[in-house]
Order: structure tokens, then sequence, then C-alpha cells
């Protein structure tokens, strides 16, 4: 599942409007070479967010999100090829920005959706 999220973190780490990320559980990822540093901040429920990045250009590749064990939010914008992802939500639109016109055919949420 493709996530659109707009919350403030999103916006910061990605430095656009929105962030994505997609989804997938901890056994269905693969890191194919080098090795990641990681450091932990808390998401806006309070849980803790394990961030992963590569240390040598700073770019985040995953996020584990403690509050859904077992899953794996890889920031899609690292992937080789994009063309074939699609959104299936957008999460925090209570703090997108102003001048963005969401899609109505994604489902929308203020904020942080129940995990499906």
């Amino acid at each position: 599942m493709l996530a659109v999220c707009h919350c403030k973190e999103c916006q910061r780490q990605s430095g656009s409007a929105f962030g994505m990320s997609l989804m997938v559980r901890r056994e269905q990822f693969a890191l194919l070479r080098g090795e990641l540093k990681v450091f932990t901040r808390s998401s806006d429920s309070g849980q803790p967010v394990v961030c992963s990045f590569c240390p040598d250009c700073g770019t985040r590749i995953v996020h584990e999100p403690k509050r859904y064990a077992g899953t794996l939010n890889v920031r899609a914008g690292t992937l080789d090829d994009t063309a074939w992802l699609r959104p299936s939500l957008q999460a925090w639109t209570s703090s997108k920005q102003p001048w963005l016109v969401l899609d109505e055919e994604i489902p929308a949420f203020e904020g942080q959706p129940e995990k499906r």
C-alpha cells in the first residue's frame, strides 16, 4: 500500500508538500548493499518511529513505526522505478499545503488512519 502523508514531519523530511511511504511487511524488504544508520523520533501519536538512512548521502530509506509492528515504510522516492506506484490513501490532510488540491478518488484522512 502506498500512502501520501501531509504531516509536517513528512513535509520537512521530503523538502516538499508531502512524503510517500510504501508500506510492506518487514520480511518483504531487503537492503541490497551497504548499511544504514538509524535514529528514533517520536510520531504525532507519541509512538516511536525508527528512521534508517544512507550514511553517505543522508537520504532516508525506510521508517519502522512501532505502532505497526512488523511493518516498514519504504520511502517511495528511493525506488529505481516509481512509475507503477499509485497512492492508496492520503493521511494528515489537516496539515496539507493550502494550495494543494486532493484527488477525490484517493481516500483522505485528516489524521492517522487506522491500520487496514
